[in-house]
């Protein structure tokens, strides 16, 4: 007779190793919980101060890291929380069952700790930006050699710092800490429901991006571009419906077992809904380098075909070569996608910064 779902976790709970007790072991164990490499998303937080034209400004680009380092301690809190509650589950998982605290090797109560200790690192780092200037910067060598140094000029359209546009708002400090704290609210509700809400899930996937973008323009006082905004959505939904589509075809049969969302899919469905965002993401991309004035007047619409070359070649490893679960791991691993970006971040610097006006 087959085994029950039941009969799988009492075998896997008995097999489960005792967790190390030194403490510098349950420390390195909670980092690796935290999922380091998967902070990488965060580099989002940089969009704002990139096409707001106030990268070569070092308190902004001072901000813009604060920003994205509270944003890591937020997204390893919640890393931590999700694996807490899904234990038994990723037990089931082909490879999510090696992760410290499905494997025993981490204790819940030092991920309990690790957890807290990063919530409240990530509000200190909120609250950091509140005594932060939005203009000058107390690194005063960087910001008489950087500029001349690279012979980098800022953006004619840039909007200058002399005032927080988010004023009658509260502050821009204000709206990233309200920002942080609706990223955790949608973490802790995608962990305890959205997640087995077919489509919702995709969608909450995709709302841990935007509000990314939308903190890391506040963090440093410009304003919310609404092609940001609709890159972002789409973008994020391509990575999402990618991750789904992976899940279904890595797991099979036992997809279920794993995640009972996943029985509301199919490959299909997924291929379908992969398709129509797409095309939206090339068209809504092609759009803002013709029409937004923080694409350097058409000239961003170099970077076209890396961005159409980027989305097909990870369309081929989500489909060929069973990839795509992980956006972080294609991004470290896949050197196509490591070239793609390095042009395109490369391009998009020299026309918006270099090239005269």
């Amino acid at each position: 007779m087959a085994k029950t779902t039941a009969d799988r976790e009492r075998t896997l709970a008995a097999q489960v190793p005792r967790a190390p007790v030194g403490a510098l072991a349950q420390a390195w164990l909670v980092v690796q919980t935290m999922r380091p490499r998967e902070w990488t998303k965060n580099l989002l937080l940089f969009a704002g101060v990139f096409f707001a034209g106030h990268l070569l400004q070092p308190t902004a680009l001072a901000r813009a890291v604060i920003a994205a380092l509270a944003f890591c301690a937020a997204s390893g809190a919640i890393y931590l929380f999700n694996d807490l509650l899904d234990i038994r589950r990723d037990r089931l998982h082909p490879t999510k069952r090696f992760r410290p605290l499905a494997a025993g090797t981490l204790s819940k109560r030092s991920a309990i700790v690790g957890m807290g200790v990063a919530t409240v690192l990530a509000f200190i780092l909120a609250a950091l930006l509140a005594h932060l200037p939005l203009q000058g910067t107390p690194l005063a060598v960087a910001a008489r050699l950087w500029p001349p140094a690279l012979g980098l000029r800022p953006l004619a359209h840039a909007v200058p710092t002399t005032h927080d546009p988010y004023r009658a708002l509260g502050g821009s400090a204000v709206l990233f800490a309200l920002s942080l704290v609706a990223y955790f609210a949608l973490q802790v509700a995608y962990s305890l429901r959205l997640k087995h809400v077919v489509l919702l899930d995709v969608f909450a996937i995709a709302a841990g991006f935007v509000l990314r973008a939308l903190a890391g323009a506040v963090a440093v006082a410009v304003p919310i571009s609404p092609w940001l905004y609709l890159c972002t959505v789409l973008l994020s939904l391509f990575l999402g419906l990618s991750k789904r589509r992976q899940e279904v075809v890595l797991l099979e049969e036992g997809a279920i077992a794993h995640r009972q969302i996943l029985q509301e899919y199919s490959l299909p469905l997924l291929d379908q809904l992969i398709t129509v965002v797409t095309s939206a993401t090339i068209i809504a991309y092609s759009l803002y380098t013709f029409q937004s004035e923080t694409a350097g007047d058409q000239r961003l619409m170099v970077t076209i075909p890396f961005a159409i070359y980027g989305i097909f070649r990870y369309l081929y490893l989500v489909q060929q070569k069973r990839m795509g679960g992980n956006p972080a791991e294609v991004l470290l691993h896949d050197r196509h996608i490591q070239a793609v970006v390095v042009g395109w971040v490369a391009i998009a610097l020299f026309v918006l910064y270099v090239v005269p006006r």
